[in-house]
């Protein structure tokens, strides 16, 4: 879709660094002692191929939840219980955990619930997976194991369902998104046909999913860097509108990416949620319920719409004015959204000016507060916020003139009549 380039895939593992620490190795270490295989699986070893940060080390064994505890107290390491029902036990070593899960097939499925079978088969565990990409493992030494294709994936930037697409799809719908969030993030091209096909025919089943898990995976889909085009490709095929419930702004979100992309920005993905579907106020509490967000990132939805061009309007005191209400943050995701509805170069000049006066004018902090007041003798009380409010108020109108001796005085004045009231 629009990976950056990377360089030749390393054939190994061997000296990198999240696998060399010594937290990795001494969980992989106390299961070998113990005689049993382990391997680091997944997207640790997906991202390290790549060359892209990897966070989270999961780690697939042939050893069952009660001899991965046993090995890991055995070598003074912590182990939680935390998914004994699918053969997960959280190791914990120097502080760092990590997910330690035994080789597993699935016997039955029920959704994204299954019923499974440990097994010490690798080829039987990778089976189970949702794309070949993520079926990839790595031994202790950085040797790199490969049951079903997936580097041949990787090299071609494919996403591929493992085995039957709908199969997988049953299992989880999840993994719709899932499809599309990593052709998103990882796609050289066209999303895999078979794959899409799989997809479409089972778009009912998104309106099975929690909001929760589809919030989570729409804001990773639009941090990636094909989310443009990933999106238009589910709105041609009908599941952006469906997840969305409101008509969306492939072109703005176009814009905002290609934006992002030349400033060497990162991508925020509430802004783009926002240039992609908050029109109208409603909008913002539209989303918020439907995708379940948090309080704070309701907050963050900015309404795009042409109101954006009042800042525009304004004149330098003016915006400085709104710059101190509105605070750096937001100022400068308003300043990119307005960008996005720009139609020429000459319109997004403007709006880059505007954004770079949050680093050209430090936001002043209004030096006086309720001490100030309570050491000129008044009583505590809504009165004092008032006053304040209106000294501030006063400030701001001139531009954040007054010296903060002058504002004191002001207080020390208006302090004194409030002073004779009480």
């Amino acid at each position: 879709m629009s990976p950056k380039p990377v360089a030749p895939r390393p054939t190994s593992l061997a000296g990198a660094p999240w696998l060399l620490r010594s937290e990795t190795q001494a969980v992989l270490g106390a299961l070998s002692v113990a005689g049993h295989q382990a391997r680091i699986v997944g997207g640790a070893v997906r991202n390290a191929l790549l060359g892209e940060p990897v966070s989270d080390i999961d780690i697939a064994t042939t050893a069952t939840p009660e001899q991965v505890t046993a090995a890991a107290l055995a070598a003074g390491l912590g182990a939680v219980p935390t998914g004994l029902a699918h053969g997960t036990v959280t190791v914990i070593a120097d502080g760092a955990p990590f997910e330690v899960t035994t080789l597993r097939e699935d016997v039955e499925t029920f959704g994204r619930h299954a019923r499974v079978a440990f097994t010490a088969d690798w080829a039987a565990d990778a089976r189970r997976r949702d794309f070949t990409i993520n079926a990839l493992y790595c031994d202790r030494d950085g040797t790199i194991s490969d049951p079903l294709g997936g580097l041949e994936d990787l090299d071609a930037r494919r996403v591929r369902f493992i085995g039957d697409a709908r199969a997988r799809i049953h299992e989880d719908a999840l993994r719709i998104l899932r499809f599309f969030r990593f052709n998103a993030q990882y796609a050289r091209d066209v999303p895999d046909p078979d794959g899409l096909a799989a997809c479409a025919a089972e778009r009912a089943r998104l309106a099975h999913l929690s909001a929760e898990r589809v919030r989570a995976e729409l804001l990773k889909l639009l941090a990636a860097p094909g989310a443009a085009p990933a999106i238009a490709v589910m709105f041609t095929h009908g599941f952006i509108v469906d997840i969305l419930g409101r008509a969306p702004r492939i072109g703005l979100l176009e814009r905002l990416v290609t934006l992002d992309d030349n400033a060497q920005r990162a991508a925020d993905p509430l802004l783009r949620l926002s240039v992609l579907a908050v029109a109208v106020d409603e909008d913002r509490e539209f989303l918020a319920t439907r995708l379940r967000l948090a309080h704070a990132e309701r907050d963050d939805l900015v309404v795009v719409d042409t109101r954006l061009l009042d800042l525009a309007k304004l004149d330098t005191a003016g915006q400085r004015r709104a710059l101190y209400a509105i605070g750096a943050a937001r100022w400068r995701r308003l300043a990119m959204a307005g960008a996005a509805m720009a139609e020429t170069t000459e319109a997004r000049v403007v709006w880059d000016v505007l954004y770079a006066l949050a680093d050209r004018w430090p936001i002043p902090r209004f030096p006086l507060g309720g001490r100030d007041a309570l050491a000129l003798g008044l009583k505590p009380g809504p009165h004092i916020g008032a006053l304040l409010a209106d000294l501030e108020a006063e400030w701001v109108a001139e531009d954040f003139a007054a010296a903060p001796a002058k504002l004191q005085e002001r207080m020390a004045a208006r302090a004194a009549t409030l002073r004779e009231s009480q």
